[in-house]
């Protein structure tokens, strides 16, 4: 458009032509005029176009992403775009060195740490803006983290020795609980899971959820009885959608998993069974030993619940070809205006 029309304009009216463009567009107005990157970082604007995007589906302006992350490329992030189904790698322009290794992503924001300092590093890709975190345990010694971003603010969560610490954006400081739960000492690899306001976690044999309170700092055992002859349990939750736990476990004997189920946690506190893995993929997840997604092998199995159909992913080409375990998997939704 003629710049001497848009001129013209009254500021609403530009302002509503705004609202209707997709946020890959506005990324892209953004150093073109000050006036448009100021107003797409006022207030109203993010109140309003945040507003509209989760009115529908259709208007969000981002795919969903699945996040590969080796500690052999610690620079570059690998994203699988589930709309184009294919694989693309990014190189974060944000000044941060290879002594930074990821940890987790939520709410589009991502927390990388880094040992040498004992500090973390939480950033938004899109909107190029970080801020770092001191731990409160000398040297990251902990045995859990949990990194959990909602609307409003962001938490991260260290389980350490007999104290859970739990930083909160909103006030910039951590909070340090006793009584860490012991159980969960064998389950290092396992990031809480959010759900209704707390973090829960699957315990070691014999295997039962516990949940950690962020705000009262206080433990508690789930009462809902776990489906029988489990062989591995993971939980998974979407908190930015309508707010469901799942519960991912491997069904055998001896711990030898011969199938695979999802179940869901209704409102009444009974576990009940969505889907099972088909007999011809758990061949291969069995004979592979590939459990959703692993540590030590670069092959992804995931279930749409929308779709409700299990499928595998495509090995990432980006990879080194020697590439050894050390595998980590996030899932990544962009978002302009999470803030840090």
């Amino acid at each position: 458009m003629d710049p001497r029309i848009w001129s013209k304009l009254p500021p609403d009216v530009v302002e509503h032509i705004l609202l209707l463009l997709p946020l890959k567009t506005l990324l892209n107005l953004r150093p073109t005029c000050k006036a448009f990157s100021s107003l797409l970082f006022s207030p109203s604007f993010v109140s309003k176009h945040s507003s509209s995007s989760s009115s529908s589906s259709s208007s969000s302006p981002f795919s969903s992403f699945l996040l590969l992350s080796h500690p052999q490329c610690p620079l570059y992030f690998r994203l699988y775009d589930f709309n184009l189904s294919s694989w693309r790698t990014v190189s974060p322009s944000l000044p941060f060195s290879s002594s930074f290794s990821l940890a987790s992503s939520s709410g589009g924001l991502f927390c990388l740490l880094n040992p040498s300092s004992s500090s973390f590093l939480v950033c938004n890709l899109f909107a190029k803006s970080s801020r770092t975190i001191q731990s409160p345990i000398h040297s990251l010694h902990f045995t859990h983290l949990s990194f959990l971003a909602t609307p409003l603010t962001y938490y991260l969560v260290l389980l350490s020795s007999n104290s859970a610490f739990v930083y909160n954006s909103n006030h910039h400081s951590w909070r340090r609980f006793q009584g860490f739960h012991a159980v969960l000492s064998d389950s290092s690899l396992q990031q809480g899971t959010f759900f209704h306001g707390g973090l829960y976690f699957t315990t070691p044999e014999p295997f039962s959820v516990v949940r950690f309170d962020m705000e009262s700092g206080k433990w508690e055992r789930h009462v809902a009885e776990l489906p029988p002859q489990l062989t591995f349990v993971r939980l998974v939750s979407d908190y930015e959608g309508e707010g469901k736990l799942y519960l991912v476990g491997g069904i055998g004997a001896d711990g030898i998993c011969r199938s695979m189920k999802v179940w869901e946690l209704t409102s009444d506190g009974v576990w009940v069974e969505v889907v099972a893995l088909p007999e011809i993929m758990c061949r291969k997840f069995v004979s592979g030993m590939i459990c959703v997604c692993c540590y030590m092998w670069p092959e992804i199995l995931y279930y749409s619940v929308s779709r409700r159909s299990w499928d595998w992913l495509p090995k990432c080409p980006y990879l080194p070809l020697k590439c050894s375990c050390g595998f980590k998997w996030f899932s990544f939704v962009p978002k302009l205006y999470a803030s840090v």
